[in-house]
């Protein structure tokens, strides 16, 4: 079985109900579902942050694009699409 740590929560009466209905479904317990859904979240939040902060490392090094060389690109590249298209 791998390695486990307790952490404890407060929830609202209905986010537990919730959880006990889902529990009751899938015949899981609560904990692993917790579990899951805690593991989801936080690999997730994890993401979003590792690249805003990257992002800003960009910045910070100046690895930019301006907006409207940006939006430049993207119209071309539209524009080139429709001409395919036709």
């Amino acid at each position: 079985m791998p390695e486990t740590t307790t952490l404890t929560v407060r929830i609202s009466p209905e986010t537990k109900a919730k959880l006990d209905r889902i529990a009751e479904l899938t015949q899981r317990s609560k904990s692993f579902l917790a579990a899951k859904a805690l593991d989801a979240y936080a690999t997730r939040e994890l993401e979003i942050c590792e690249k805003i902060q990257e992002g800003i490392e960009d910045v910070k090094a100046g690895r930019v694009v301006s907006h409207e060389d940006a939006m430049a690109e993207l119209y071309a590249e539209i524009e080139k699409a429709n001409k395919k298209a036709s």
